[in-house]
């Protein structure tokens, strides 16, 4: 089924896989930040606050800067700020919608706490209100599912942390260089790539119809979050995650209960770059857990530094989601339930 180009196109008739395609050329996003007026305040701590796809950049430049980050970063994902943020705190209202309830009742209470504050979202009302309160933003292009914009968001973030001090402007230039490399492996993933030589195809194959559970180390830990979020989006289907060492200290055991035939599909996101005790454990517990789950498939995260394995990470956890709609005959692009919530809370 997922070599037949007119069963795809009759099943993604939004075109899902077309945009999963074209992510590697969000790397080039100009992200400009405007009414970008700075009084170089002292930044003493930063919190993003987002929920979702919208949140999921944050999670990113939190692993991937916690050696170069010299101010806490924090990502809220409720409609209340810590006590903790005042004058000296960037608080940064991401919502890919620019309309997320929680973002916005966020963004209220930093202005009323005199934070510094900056807006990340394509339009709604955080476009409207930076706009007319003069509040430094990145607009995002629109016509995107906010999960599939994930990049556009860290190029955002990244643009408003170098812009108010709090990162060094390399780290934007290091997401751009990663443009034609992610180009290269994208192609590999495409619809016209036959099962046989098409990694996304197999590992979809090897998913569909039981639940999947998501796992990486630390450094990694967005990346799993990331998996989760494309697998309950495109495929439409629950999905569960964690990371380790964490996981070894109590879902571990939870593995090992009857039983033993579990409708699961297990899936260890491995980097090269985590500490070496934490590539030592994924090992130890697949091997300890053999006979109690389903043994693990292993996906070694491609590239040479974090980002690259990030970034190839999250675009491959779209195609192969998608892929996965296709087979569950889906479409992968609207979230109907999300949309009919929104007014019920309203």
């Amino acid at each position: 089924m997922l070599d037949d180009l007119n069963v795809i196109g009759q099943r993604d008739p939004h075109g899902a896989l077309q945009v999963a395609a074209q992510q590697y050329g969000q790397t080039r996003f100009d992200a400009t930040v405007n009414n970008g007026e700075n009084d170089h305040r002292q930044i003493t701590r930063v919190v993003v606050s987002g929920m979702g796809g919208s949140a999921l950049a944050a999670l990113i430049v939190k692993s991937w800067l916690k050696n170069q980050l010299t101010v806490p970063f924090e990502i809220i994902r409720t409609y209340t700020l810590p006590h903790y943020v005042d004058a000296n705190t960037l608080v940064i209202a991401s919502s890919y919608s620019g309309n997320t309830e929680e973002t916005l009742s966020g963004l209220d209470e930093a202005k009323e706490r005199g934070a510094q504050t900056a807006i990340i979202a394509a339009g709604g009302k955080l476009i409207e209100l930076a706009v007319a309160d003069d509040i430094a933003h990145v607009q995002l292009p629109g016509d995107l599912q906010p999960r599939m914009a994930v990049i556009n968001n860290l190029r955002a973030l990244v643009a408003l942390l170098v812009h108010f001090d709090v990162a060094d402007s390399s780290v934007f230039e290091d997401i751009e260089n990663e443009d034609d490399w992610l180009e290269s492996q994208t192609t590999q993933w495409t619809p016209d790539v036959t099962t046989d030589k098409n990694y996304a195809k197999q590992l979809a194959l090897l998913a569909v119809g039981k639940t999947p559970v998501f796992y990486a180390g630390n450094l990694m830990a967005p990346v799993a979050y990331k998996w989760k979020i494309s697998w309950n989006e495109n495929a439409k289907n629950v999905a569960f995650w964690n990371e380790l060492p964490e996981f070894n200290h109590n879902e571990f055991i939870g593995w090992t209960s009857h039983p033993i035939e579990k409708p699961f599909a297990v899936f260890d996101l491995v980097s090269n770059l985590e500490h070496p005790q934490i590539l030592n454990r994924f090992e130890v517990s697949d091997r300890l857990l053999s006979g109690q789950r389903p043994k693990s498939t292993v996906i070694n995260l491609a590239g040479e530094t974090v980002i690259a394995q990030m970034l190839w990470g999250s675009i491959l956890a779209d195609f192969v989601s998608i892929y996965v709609a296709i087979l569950n005959g889906v479409d992968p692009t609207p979230v109907p339930l999300i949309e009919k919530l929104k007014p019920e809370l309203a």
